[in-house]
């Protein structure tokens, strides 16, 4: 199933962003992208999205703003300095252009960030995978409102061929006189002398029992409820509907291959269309 879900946090004046987004795929496969400065819990990030998220193909990116109106004040002066000292003097010997050093040297990751800020803290660490956690959690609202829109038009479309398969015995028994029509018809065509009335009861009967559509109709109708019963369930149901809707898939084209009627085949063909769009929607279901 489609997904995203997004979180900030502020840690070490830093403005932190992370985005979580799914996509449909069999498997369930994690991607993680992390500044370097958190690679180390990199592992942790992974196990918090494979025990709260299920199915799909899940890319997890956090990247890092500076907040530059806290940062100006944690510059290193004494780096600033020294480093300025240093490259000043080489430039000098090699006769280059320093216009524009003192900026250059402003810029150095290492001016802004000393060693202690860098190290990780509990704390730090905690903070930081609670935004992961809150990531999870948009994650989650938005499978449960898209999901929440997929169940409602499933039980829609399930309703409609429910609906179908009741217009169905209004034209049975017509069907079953035209049969019998055109079997005698084509007996007499054949201009027998003698026909056994017996056996030829006792054909009829075989044929129009081979045509009965009674056990069709019955397991049609169990499919469509028990598609309906699993989607009540919680979770991890996906795999299940989409059985269900094979079997409901064959109930139909049985249906609809015995039925030797023009308008029970019209109703066929309206329930293979409901059905085909039950199915184009099942891979976005867990």
């Amino acid at each position: 199933m489609t997904g995203f879900g997004k979180a900030t946090e502020e840690i070490d004046n830093q403005i932190i962003k992370t985005e979580i987004k799914s996509l449909n795929s069999k498997q369930f496969d994690v991607s993680i992208k992390l500044p370097y400065k958190w690679r180390e819990l990199e592992l942790d990030v992974r196990n918090l999205l494979v025990e709260n998220l299920i199915k799909g193909k899940i890319d997890c990116c956090v990247t890092i703003e500076s907040n530059k109106t806290l940062a100006i004040n944690k510059i290193n002066e004494d780096l600033v300095k020294q480093t300025y000292s240093y490259l000043k003097t080489l430039a000098n010997e090699v006769d280059a252009n320093t216009d524009n050093l003192f900026e250059y040297v402003l810029s150095l990751p290492e001016i802004r960030n000393s060693e202690s800020e860098n190290e990780l803290s509990e704390s730090k660490k905690e903070l930081f995978l609670s935004m992961i956690k809150n990531a999870i959690s948009s994650f989650n609202n938005y499978r449960n409102t898209e999901g929440a829109i997929l169940e409602k038009d499933f039980i829609e479309r399930i309703n409609t061929i429910e609906n179908l398969l009741k217009k169905v015995p209004q034209y049975e028994e017509e069907r079953c006189k035209k049969i019998k029509i055109k079997l005698t018809s084509k007996l007499k065509e054949l201009s027998l002398d003698e026909i056994n009335e017996n056996r030829l009861e006792q054909e009829m009967i075989y044929y129009l029992e081979k045509l009965d559509i009674t056990e069709e109709k019955v397991r049609l109708s169990q499919h469509l409820e028990y598609f309906k019963e699993c989607m009540d369930k919680e979770i991890n149901q996906g795999k299940k509907l989409g059985f269900i809707a094979q079997e409901i898939g064959r109930e139909i084209n049985t249906l609809g291959s015995k039925a030797n009627h023009a308008d029970i085949q019209t109703i066929v063909v309206k329930m293979k269309d409901e059905l085909e769009k039950i199915k184009e929607q099942l891979a976005n279901i867990l």
